[in-house]
């Protein structure tokens, strides 16, 4: 089969900077799809109808089109954060033919001399800007495709707030046209200067001294966390997230999540991993909510209600945290059945009837059962001695493929 669709990346040097295939694909398009700007780069002898992306946005017109000449035009690398992802998970390859310019990231990192492997990369077109918290460490560059004008404004303000206001911001306009620009500042000292809505921020990031060390491994300070008490404290979260063992792209079900700090913490390990918190208290779900954006993570998933019952329709996850309710009626056995072959199920007990459960229902489907003792030093008078905290018992158990 050869492709009925071409994606081509076009850049803000227009038709002329496009290379011959390209423009060949153009000519010969029945129908072109694309956003205004792009569609208004193109030239009259450009025969084939010009049909806008529909708002809400939506890939149905090119579908239903199959078969026919088409070509889609987006922005520098259509598989950047572009069209041609999206059309990607919906057409076999050897439907479609891309057909890329440089990216906006490629070009600004010539601009900015910038090696493009040492670089973080994002994107807060229609995305949260609470996803760059995770990746605000002192020393490292990100480049971020920005949603409009507004955005460096915005991520000046977060920049600020999270203690980066020494950070520098490198606005890039227009980025391989002739109306190109660069507007420099510093996160403290951003004076909100009018921006097109076309642009790319470049950042240094500056932590102002003394800012708390957010790592992305498993263990964030107590403190990184707004919560009740509801808290898996930090040494046993650090286990026990060791031995959930996120992968990119794995679903983890955080069950009676508290105040979510399994959920983020296994998000925060990669990109690409994923969690839903099941929580019915109100206001700890205001403090999921809270953390989530704090800590970068803001595609964590709230799911208000109890288990087991707030279970029923989710995805199956590949593993599963339970640290409240595994003495609730329904709740191990429910997520268990949920549980994908060879998926992780981890619970904590607390409480003796709790302990109790978790070993009963080990000697229905194995595992391994762990005892965490932790001790920390507190005064005593004026010497020191061990506080222990209330032991942890840990439950681990994976699920045989063939269950």
């Amino acid at each position: 089969m050869s492709p009925w669709l071409t994606v081509v990346g076009i850049g803000e040097d227009g038709f002329k900077g496009l290379g011959k295939n390209a423009r060949r694909a153009l000519l010969g398009a029945s129908r072109i799809f694309g956003g205004q700007r792009q569609l208004d780069l193109l030239p009259v002898c450009i025969r084939g109808e010009r049909q806008l992306w529909p708002s809400p946005f939506s890939l149905d017109p090119v579908l239903a089109l199959r078969g026919e000449p088409v070509c889609v035009l987006a922005s520098g690398d259509p598989m950047f954060f572009g069209v041609g992802a999206s059309l990607a998970r919906q057409l076999s390859g050897d439907e479609m033919l891309i057909l890329p310019a440089p990216s906006s990231c490629s070009l600004a990192a010539a601009r900015m001399g910038w090696p493009l492997q040492d670089v973080v990369t994002l994107s807060v077109v229609a995305r949260p800007i609470a996803a760059l918290n995770a990746q605000l460490f002192s020393g490292v560059r990100l480049l971020v495709l920005s949603n409009d004008g507004k955005s460096p404004a915005a991520i000046a303000t977060l920049l600020r707030e999270r203690g980066f206001g020494a950070s520098r911001l490198t606005v890039l306009e227009h980025l391989g046209g002739a109306a190109e620009r660069r507007i420099e500042g510093v996160a403290n000292d951003w004076n909100n200067p009018v921006i097109a809505d076309l642009n790319l921020i470049a950042i240094e990031c500056i932590a102002e001294p003394n800012m708390p060390r957010l790592s992305r491994l498993a263990g964030l300070p107590d403190s990184a966390f707004k919560h009740d008490g509801q808290l898996t404290k930090r040494d046993v979260r650090a286990i026990t997230l060791a031995r959930l063992a996120p992968i990119p792209g794995e679903l983890l079900w955080d069950v009676g999540a508290g105040s979510g700090s399994i959920g983020i913490e296994w998000m925060r390990a990669h990109p690409g991993c994923r969690a839903l918190a099941i929580e019915a208290d109100e206001s700890r779900q205001l403090l999921i909510e809270h953390n989530r954006d704090a800590l970068g993570v803001p595609g964590l998933q709230l799911i208000r209600g109890s288990a087991p019952q707030a279970l029923d329709g989710l995805e199956r996850p590949d593993a599963i945290f339970i640290g409240g309710g595994v003495t609730r009626d329904g709740v191990l056995d429910t997520c268990w059945a949920a549980l994908k072959p060879g998926g992780r199920l981890i619970a904590n007990a607390v409480t003796l009837q709790s302990e109790m459960t978790l070993m009963a229902w080990r000697e229905q489907h194995g595992g391994e059962l762990t005892r965490i003792h932790i001790a920390q030093a507190q005064p005593l008078g004026d010497f020191d001695t061990w506080r222990q905290a209330l032991p942890i018992t840990l439950l681990e158990v994976t699920k045989p493929f063939d269950a």
